[in-house]
């Protein structure tokens, strides 16, 4: 499984490169349900290896004039704020939960990106040839807004949010397409080392794991990136979201007892962790055991 796992690692850095996004979509599934990992380690390993391969992205969109670093700033640094309140709350939510929500973002993910997949495409085939417009002034408090939004569901749920950047940037900044998938990227960066910079506190992490599959994942956004020229956006957005509804399904089947309480079942425990709570469960039991076996013993010598 472990081989299986880092090798889905590259599908992260080609989604990143083909698309800009969806990166972080696939990574927490693979971490929890092909290498094992907890839902809460899952999700703070994947902000770390999301935050990684996006700046790799970003940089090469950036060669190409592709990264607005003026709006990249003002609307990351605002979602920056969003994104460390959400991991600090996440300890208060549950693994399952997480997972639960988790899995309902991808639904709407996949809803948005298979209705806009030809949209978007025929919107960057315009864009080509026309000359690129300044970005035109937004209003602050609904682009803060916006980008609180996204900042809060990336800490809490380690999405990067590139679906709901995008729109953002072209909507509220004025970006044309290619600069708002290049700048997205950047944004995702620093949402996601803020993201995994708040889990740090309550979440173990295993780096050697984490320091492989960030490197494979490098990889695929290499070659993700090298890719875009020779594959349809259209196609790949369509087949992407068809994707995103088989998974997102399959996780809410997964914790579907968690659903069924609202959530408050906690996730499984994972096999990387230790057994310190076992050997709690065992020790309690024997407390128990004991205090029967004394209750017992003392209702004997007080009998007449």
């Amino acid at each position: 499984m472990p081989i299986i796992g880092f090798s889905l690692a590259a599908l992260i850095g080609l989604s990143l490169g083909l698309l800009g996004g969806g990166g972080s979509i696939i990574t927490v599934p693979i971490l929890v349900y092909v290498l094992g990992f907890g839902a809460k380690e899952s999700i703070a390993m994947g902000l770390a290896v999301v935050g990684v391969t996006s700046l790799f992205g970003a940089a090469g969109h950036w060669r190409k004039g592709n990264v607005q670093l003026r709006a990249a700033l003002v609307f990351g640094a605002v979602a920056m704020v969003g994104t460390y309140a959400g991991a600090r709350l996440s300890v208060f939510v549950s693994g399952a939960l997480q997972l639960l929500l988790f899995a309902t973002v991808m639904l709407v993910a996949a809803f948005f990106m298979f209705r806009n997949g030809r949209k978007e495409a025929a919107l960057a085939a315009r864009q080509e040839s026309a000359p690129v417009p300044e970005p035109r002034k937004a209003s602050f408090p609904v682009m803060a807004l916006a980008a609180l939004g996204v900042g809060g569901l990336t800490g809490l749920v380690g999405v990067g949010g590139g679906f709901l950047i995008v729109p953002a940037l072209v909507l509220l900044v004025g970006l044309p397409m290619k600069q708002a998938v290049g700048t997205s990227l950047l944004v995702i960066a620093l949402n996601s080392f803020v993201g995994f910079a708040g889990y740090l506190g309550h979440v173990q992490v295993p780096w050697l794991y984490l320091g492989i599959f960030t490197a494979i994942a490098v990889a695929g956004i290499l070659i993700g990136t090298w890719a875009t020229h020779y594959v349809s956006q259209a196609a790949l957005k369509r087949a992407f979201s068809i994707f995103l509804v088989v998974m997102g399904a399959f996780i809410m089947f997964k914790n579907r007892e968690a659903l069924a309480r609202g959530g408050d079942e906690p996730a499984p425990r994972s096999s990387h962790t230790s057994n310190d709570g076992a050997h709690e469960h065992d020790g309690s039991m024997r407390v128990i055991g004991d205090s029967h076996r004394s209750r017992r013993t003392s209702s004997r010598w007080s009998s007449p």
